[in-house]
């Protein structure tokens, strides 16, 4: 069987350097000032309120743009990946930005073992992190084990419907679903060359394993895991041009269908607290 950790972590390795140097990341704001903050760490400032003092784990960080930009809002944090490139952009960010961050090279579902359980108030997760795992129960699971009791769950993320939407869409925008909703065993295969930031640089490893899961089988997964929801609400834009041709763009970072966003649920916010065990 083929491994799609290796098969992903070939693919973030090989992107993380043209990210970290693209304007979409902005990673010379960092250093040149002290308040800035990542655009999603922006949206998400009026639901995930105050973190000053807390101890936070961010879950599949990547470069750590919003590790960082969390760090500076007072968070102590640790950034986890699996890429090892990806990490050594998110410790040059850190650096330049000024904000000690902690990151730890780390598959998603041994972060327990590797940090340890119970030891964290935060457990933040970004855009675009979900559909590279195979079983949302497993990682509902690695949540409820990091947090102590009375900690917090916060993530944006794709919606699980525009992720099942027919891609590239039709040239009429037609909103077709074209893809599973809820969780498979096998995963989609895509060969995708480019990536979601402006670059020119040419990619080899081109070829990911994802898998899209069901917002009730988030939610569900969650609630077996000891976790108690306490929000949930749906945005009308993301953080991308998800539909390249169909969007506009709403100021500098947030993107949204053309016609008629209504129709369509782009992405989601979910929080939950881990009960007393």
């Amino acid at each position: 069987m083929t491994d799609y950790r290796a098969l992903n972590r070939a693919n973030w390795d090989e992107r993380a350097p043209a990210h970290a140097a693209s304007a979409g990341y902005r990673v010379d704001a960092f250093a040149a000032d002290p308040a800035h903050l990542s655009g999603v760490v922006r949206f998400d400032l009026p639901l995930l309120g105050d973190v000053k003092g807390l101890r936070g784990v961010h879950l599949q960080c990547h470069i750590g743009t919003d590790t960082v930009s969390l760090a500076r809002l007072g968070a102590t944090m640790t950034g986890v990946d699996f890429s090892p490139a990806s990490l050594a952009e998110a410790r040059r960010i850190s650096a330049l930005a000024g904000n000690p961050v902690e990151f730890v090279e780390s598959d998603v579902y041994d972060a327990v073992d590797r940090l340890g359980e119970g030891g964290f108030d935060l457990v933040y997760t970004g855009i675009g992190a979900l559909c590279w795992l195979p079983d949302i129960r497993r990682w509902a699971r690695v949540v409820a084990g990091l947090l102590r009791p009375g900690g917090r769950l916060f993530i944006r993320e794709g919606h699980p419907v525009l992720w099942a939407l027919t891609d590239p869409l039709p040239a009429d925008g037609a909103l077709t679903l074209g893809y599973p909703y809820f969780e498979q065993a096998e995963p989609l295969v895509w060969n995708e060359g480019g990536t979601y930031v402006d670059t020119d640089v040419e990619f080899t490893h081109i070829t990911t394993h994802e898998w899209n899961h069901g917002l009730g089988e988030i939610v569900t997964a969650l609630i077996d895991a000891g976790m108690q929801v306490t929000g949930l609400v749906e945005h009308d834009s993301v953080p991308w041009d998800a539909l390249p041709g169909h969007t506009r763009r709403l100021g500098d970072d947030e993107w949204q269908l053309a016609d008629r966003p209504e129709r369509l649920p782009h992405s989601y916010t979910l929080q939950a607290v881990r009960t007393a065990v």
